[in-house]
């Protein structure tokens, strides 16, 4: 089931955090976008929270993994990936420039990639 732009929109009136409405403002101008704005339009429960070692275990070398959620720290990142998430713990980003793979928030992949291409989505 998708929502709506407008549906997007009334859920998106309720959202406090500005860094997340700046994004899913980006994300509804872009139709590939979308499926990841109706998961962050919604409730925060239903969004992901993902380990670094669960990312490591489906992502190849040189692979960029998007998570519309949160990244923890458990585990460790063996592999060069890029890791784009809405936010990170500190110990998380400590441990991904530690094992040499990059970070990014989605807002940034957004205007470096606005056609989605070669993303990997976890969920």
């Amino acid at each position: 089931m998708t929502k709506s732009k407008s549906k997007i929109e009334k859920q998106l009136q309720r959202k406090s955090n500005q860094e997340l409405v700046k994004t899913i403002i980006s994300m509804k101008k872009k139709e590939k976008w979308l499926p990841i704005a109706e998961t962050l339009s919604g409730p925060r429960r239903k969004r992901k929270a993902i380990n670094l070692n669960e990312i490591d275990k489906n992502a190849k070398a040189g692979e960029t993994i998007l998570i519309p959620g949160k990244v923890l720290s458990q585990g460790e990142i063996t592999k060069k990936i890029r890791i784009v998430a809405l936010n990170f713990s500190e110990k998380t980003k400590e441990k991904i420039k530690k094992s040499g793979a990059d970070y990014l928030s989605i807002e940034e992949l957004i205007k470096e990639n606005p056609n989605m291409e070669k993303v990997k989505i976890l969920k």
